[in-house]
């Protein structure tokens, strides 16, 4: 009986896959937990259309990303950091001061954790960093450390 899954199910398949379940399985397991449905031309056509509305919203998602990586691409953000006598940072500049900056300067606001910084900035100067926007989509974005 061909089948649905409602949900990911450990060694059975993951959450809308279309799998091949024997009669009594689904009969007396899937169905009952409500874990799947049976695979008529209703539920297929449904499934098709939550799929078809999921790379859509994927779609848009990923263009939105692009055009905010064209924006992030003319952005410098300034941070002002204090320093001792021949230029050293006291600690570092990290992915967190660089969202707040970003947000307080340029009012756009982006996760901490999609910024890319391999170790604290450490020097005064300008830096590019990447900033992952999307799955495939990365954009760069200068900081200008200055004391």
């Amino acid at each position: 009986m061909k089948v649905i899954l409602k949900a990911d199910i450990k060694g059975v398949g993951k959450k809308d896959e279309l799998i091949n379940a024997s009669d009594g399985y689904a009969r007396n397991f899937l169905f009952p937990k409500n874990l799947a449905v049976e695979a008529n031309t209703e539920n297929m056509n449904k499934l098709k259309a939550q799929k078809d509305a999921n790379q859509f919203k994927k779609d848009t998602e990923k263009e939105e990303a692009k055009k905010l990586a064209e924006k992030l691409k003319k952005i410098m953000v300034t941070i002002k950091v204090k320093t001792g006598e021949n230029g050293k940072i006291f600690g570092g500049v990290s992915a967190k001061e660089i969202a707040e900056n970003l947000e307080t300067q340029h009012n756009i606001k982006i996760d901490k954790k999609k910024i890319e910084l391999k170790e604290t900035i450490k020097t005064l100067g300008t830096q590019m960093v990447n900033v992952k926007l999307f799955d495939g989509v990365i954009g760069t974005i200068k900081v200008n450390v200055i004391g």
